[in-house]
Formats: C-alpha cells, structure tokens, sequence
C-alpha cells in the first residue's frame, strides 16, 4: 500500500481514488457513428473527416482544406463476399484476427475484426483506420489492403499484411535472445516507419512493445497495431493522454505529463534491450504499481557493458535517456553506429526467421489454404471462377486426357471446358468429391510447389 500512496503523490492529475487509473480522454470527442439505412457506417471525426465503410469497402472523405496528396478523398475496395476465412491468427481485448484469402488476388492477408458498438472499440478503430489510411504502404509499417462492414455481425473488419513470422515477442519466447547483427538490419526498417510516422505524419504510436513488431519469413520486420496512436498538429506538439501498455510506457507519460515521440524511442528500447540481453529488465510480475515507480526512480538500464558491443549499448542508452528532450529522433537513430555497422554486412534475416520456426509446417498450412481456395473456386459459382485465370502465368503448363495447355488463357479455356462437363454430369453436386492427399515443397525463391490428389 505504501507504493499506492507514494504513486499516487507523484501522479495527482492521472489517478482518481475512486476510479482508479485513468486512461485518458479520446482524441477527438465528437468521434462518432452513423449507420445508414443502406447498411454502410460512417466513423464521424471532427478533426480528420469521415471514413464510409460498408460490405462493399471503405471511402476517406476529408472535412479539412487539403494541404498535400495523402489527405485527399481515397477509396479500398476490399469486398466482405470476396473473402474466404480460415482460422485465427490470435485476439486481444478489442479485436480478433484471422487468415483470409482475398480471392480476386489470391493473396493470404490478415482480417482484424472489431464490434463497432463498443464505444472505446470504436474509438480504437477510428483511430487505427485514420492511421492506416495515411500511410497505408510504407516500409517499416504493416500494409493496409482496406476495410469492409458485416451488417449482421456488426463488425468492422481491417484488411492488412499477413507476417507469417510472427512479432519479436514469439522469437524471444522460443529463442531467448536475437544477435545483435540481425536485431541491427531489424531495427533499420522499424526507425524507417517510425521515422515516417513522426515526420511525415505526424502520429506517436503510443504502444511500441515486441508484440506490435512483426516479422515474416522473407526477414522484413514491421510496426503494426495502431489502434491507439496519436495524431497531432505538427512536429512541435504534444499528447497528453494515458493509454497504451504500462510495461513499456516512457517516464513522462507514467508522470502523466504532456510527451511526443520521444515516448516511442522509449519504448523502442526497452522493446529492443529485452529482444537482446533476453530479459525485461524491470520487475514486471510485481503489478503496474511498482513497475512504474521502478521506470520513474531507478537509473536508467544499460546493457552489461562486458558482454554486448559498445555499440549496441550506446543505442539503448541513448533511447532510454529518462529526459525525453535527450532522446534522439528515428531519424537520427538511423545514423546510431549500431545500425551502420551491419549495413554491408551478410546478415541473411530470412534466414534467421525460417530457422526459429519450421517453414515447412507454414509452408505446408499455407498449401493447404491455398489447395481449398482452389477447389473452392472450381466448386463455385461463374461470379469468381474467372479469377482462377490469375493463378498462371505464360510458362504455366497444365495436362488433361493427353492434351496440354500452356499459358493462363489456354489452362483457364481447358478448365472451364472440365468444369461444364462435371456440371452438366452431376449439376445438383459438388465437383471436387474427395482430396486425397496433398504434399508441398519449395520453389523457387518465394514459391511453393503444391501437388494434390483426389477425384472429381
């Protein structure tokens, strides 16, 4: 109780006895909704306009003189009928993810799912879509594909970049600690998008932690998860709200002061000492209590100066700095000796990746979505069979009853030919009865090589 009392002498503005911790007041407090007769919702927000969101897509309609190109009106058709969902990737306290195929595409993508009548939900939303429409694809930063609304399940669904890598927090728990080469070329893309969201844009992430890092198997690292970011007016200005995961969370925001994004240099490298030395090194399991009176009272933590480069912990010295005017930027970070001194290096992050998680269970999972969108396609109705003909390419060869057809025009011709042989056979059942077995291997590159047997 003791450390109660002196936390809450040190944070009067930010603790309520009654209430506890508060988090803070919205960005903007006219954020709202409307939800048309037509079945399309409109996120409502004084400051940054209104986002149009319906089963067909999303459209950014901007209630503000635009100043340059990213600020204009914008429009994602990504269609709630052109998904087809697998299983889930993972959930937390305000959304759910799952695998999907965007069939037109064929491209494996990761479906964020949030209730749009949850009024800190939809505020988390808002916020995230705002983020992602004005940086929807840069390097660094989880790609945004767009957004669709499901009338019946009132849900809003988010379209992004499937990292079949996992984040930095899964590599740590299966691998206790990541050299220092490859956590250098990793960090050069994360200050890249961090870099992008403070001087371009404008926003403070709010929640850099190992969990929001992801990787995928091809070794890129990206930020993701910008449900509470912040945006403001310009370089200059300041946040003043308590959100985000304490456990990572900057000395100035715990006092509850005004911060920017210095706050996510903090987080950067508390995020990046635990991925290296292998442990947080706070006490963690003690309650926020007292892990926020050690990050406001305890020196600063360093790296073990005998067991890591200079470099390295010169790096997290500097972003750890307690006052937050001392904190470099991303950009100047991007010249830190630390992440140079790997730049010509051989430092091969696929890898890395594909030796801490078995590529050929991912390869094989990914065979398998991809197998039954096949069939699923074959199986279906004419509205998207024609998108079957995407799946070759001018080298692709396919056989049938001795005949060969070459090239995509070719294959798609002779597999429509089969298809309406089968239809006009068995019109009332399903063409694809029985997959049988299905084997899978790399090729190429970036392919996979996927063989399967069964019968019509």
């Amino acid at each position: 109780m003791a450390g109660l009392e002196e936390l809450k002498k040190k944070l009067v503005p930010l603790f309520d006895a009654e209430k506890g911790f508060s988090s803070g007041s919205s960005l903007d407090p006219s954020d709202s909704y409307m939800l048309s007769d037509g079945g399309t919702v409109n996120l409502l927000s004084r400051s940054y306009g209104v986002y149009n969101i319906n089963e067909l897509g999303l459209q950014k309609c901007t209630s503000r003189p635009v100043k340059d190109v990213d600020e204009t009106e914008k429009t994602y058709q990504c269609a709630s009928h052109e998904m087809r969902i697998f299983g889930a990737i993972g959930s937390g306290a305000s959304s759910v993810v799952q695998r999907a195929i965007h069939i037109p595409t064929h491209r494996i993508i990761a479906l964020k799912k949030i209730n749009i009548f949850e009024k800190e939900k939809r505020q988390q939303l808002l916020t995230e879509i705002r983020t992602l429409c004005e940086a929807p694809c840069y390097q660094g930063l989880v790609e945004f594909y767009g957004a669709f609304y499901t009338p019946d399940s009132g849900q809003i669904s988010i379209a992004l970049e499937y990292m079949d890598g996992g984040s930095l927090a899964d590599i740590i728990k299966k691998q206790r600690c990541i050299p220092e080469a490859v956590l250098s070329r990793m960090v050069q893309k994360l200050l890249q998008g961090l870099s992008y969201l403070h001087g371009a844009r404008y926003l403070v992430h709010r929640d850099i932690k190992p969990a929001n890092l992801l990787v995928n198997l091809k070794g890129e690292t990206k930020i993701t998860d910008f449900g509470i970011s912040a945006g403001l007016e310009n370089s200059m200005a300041m946040c003043a709200t308590f959100v985000g995961t304490v456990t990572y969370m900057s000395p100035e925001r715990i006092r509850n002061e005004s911060y920017s994004y210095p706050a996510d240099i903090w987080s950067l490298g508390l995020a990046l000492f635990e991925c290296g030395t292998g442990e947080f090194p706070y006490t963690a399991n003690e309650g926020p209590v007292n892990l926020m009176l050690q990050i406001l009272d305890d020196p600063s933590p360093s790296p073990p100066k005998d067991v890591f480069s200079p470099e390295f912990c010169s790096f997290i010295d500097d972003c750890l700095q307690k006052d937050a005017d001392a904190r470099p930027t991303a950009e100047q970070l991007l010249s830190h000796p630390f992440v140079t001194k790997y730049e010509d290096s051989k430092v091969d992050l696929a890898a890395f990746v594909r030796n801490i998680f078995d590529p050929t269970q991912r390869m094989k999972d990914l065979a398998d979505m991809l197998a039954v969108h096949y069939y699923l396609l074959f199986d279906g109705g004419d509205e998207f069979w024609h998108y079957a003909k995407s799946f070759y390419n001018e080298s692709s060869t396919f056989s049938f009853s001795g005949k060969e057809s070459i090239g995509p025009e070719d294959i798609f011709s002779t597999l429509s030919n089969i298809r309406s042989t089968l239809a006009g056979e068995w019109p009332s059942e399903k063409l694809v009865h029985v997959v049988e077995k299905l084997q899978c291997r790399a090729h190429g590159e970036d392919g996979v090589a996927i063989r399967v047997s069964g019968s019509f």
